[in-house]
């Protein structure tokens, strides 16, 4: 039996696994009343992509759907959002209580409690209602029925199957755009490993169905302002390198903020930075956002010409937090400094 500690997304004794299939869950999706959709806290490209191929799919099919969210999101995200995707953010669990009761729950892109924040006592309570989505090896107990496909690139990329069996026409209503968006942002715009024959292959129908890949990544990519440039050259300033200079670690705290007057939504992306280092194989952003709280953003590069790697989700781990092998995210509390102490006695430890 292994020594290793438990991963904190998994519930003891329970196998996240699949056991419904995709022509299943669109059978209890066609026959709702009202779907609700959520995802993870603070949703990426691919939670945000999913959430609204999956509502756009279901409105184009007769059945009504709405997508809630929590946490901070990218803009340039959500400038691929229209009217009509029925998205609120969640401020509170009450707000919840006060809507209609939906007759089923989607939760996409993620499988893991700890990564639904306060929604956990109000999904407990309707485990029966809860289907989930995902491509995350890690998970628990969440769904009473669920897809967890790990072979794919992308919680979109587990999606296709399900909106296939449903009938649902990709070319309609911009669900291709939604689609590719997961699809491309969780996979480094195919930069990734995980960008095999298969996703090229759905990215080229996607293509085909109407998905305008350069206007997707001029929106999401080539839409910053000027105060992400400006923590951007912070972040940069402040790099540093441990474990022999293979881990590239920047820091932005609450002067960084106040100065700039930037916020948290507008930092996707410059975990990234350091990558362009050839003798980088790691690259980690502390963001000290409220005072004594630290966020970690974890990135790697995929195995070199040996083989070798830093798999992130594992480092991620170690702190309470999760991801991919490549991309992971987990938080502390500590300030900064303490915050990158913990970091490097954490690295020495796995020597």
């Amino acid at each position: 039996m292994s020594d290793a500690p438990e991963h904190p997304w998994d519930d003891p004794g329970f196998s996240y696994v699949s056991n419904a299939t995709p022509r299943e869950l669109a059978g209890r999706l066609r026959a709702a009343e009202s779907v609700l959709i959520v995802t993870h806290h603070k949703p990426d490209g691919d939670a945000l992509g999913t959430s609204l191929a999956l509502h756009r799919g279901l409105e184009s099919i007769g059945v009504r759907s709405e997508i809630v969210i929590s946490g901070p999101i990218d803009p340039n995200l959500l400038a691929l959002t229209i009217p009509a995707d029925r998205l609120e953010r969640l401020e509170n669990l009450e707000s919840l209580d006060e809507r209609p009761e939906p007759s089923l729950i989607a939760v996409v892109d993620t499988g893991a409690w700890t990564q639904l924040e306060s929604l956990g006592d109000w999904l407990r309570a309707r485990t029966d209602r809860v289907i989930g989505i995902d491509h995350h090896a890690r998970g628990g107990s969440v769904a009473g029925e669920r897809i967890v496909d790990t072979s794919c690139a992308s919680a979109t990329q587990v999606l296709v199957p399900v909106l296939d069996a449903l009938d649902v026409d990709l070319a309609t209503d911009r669900i291709a755009e939604a689609l590719f968006l997961g699809l491309a942002t969780d996979t480094g715009w195919f930069r990734f490993s995980s960008a095999g024959p298969e996703v090229y292959r759905l990215a080229a129908r996607l293509m085909e169905a109407g998905a305008d890949k350069d206007a997707i990544y001029e929106t999401v990519e080539q839409n910053a302002s000027p105060s992400r440039f400006a923590m951007l050259a912070r972040a940069l300033g402040s790099l540093r390198f441990i474990d022999h200079g293979a881990v590239a670690v920047m820091t932005l705290g609450l002067a960084d903020f106040a100065d700039t007057g930037a916020n948290l939504e507008e930092l996707a992306g410059i975990v990234n930075e350091p990558l362009r280092i050839g003798s980088v194989r790691a690259s980690i952003l502390l963001t000290e956002a409220e005072s004594g709280r630290t966020k970690m953003s974890f990135r790697s590069k995929p195995p070199n010409e040996s083989g070798s790697f830093i798999d992130v989700n594992e480092l991620a781990a170690r702190f309470g937090g999760g991801g991919h092998v490549h991309a992971a995210g987990a938080r502390v509390d500590a300030d900064l400094d303490e915050a990158f102490r913990q970091l490097e006695g954490k690295l020495e430890g796995s020597d």
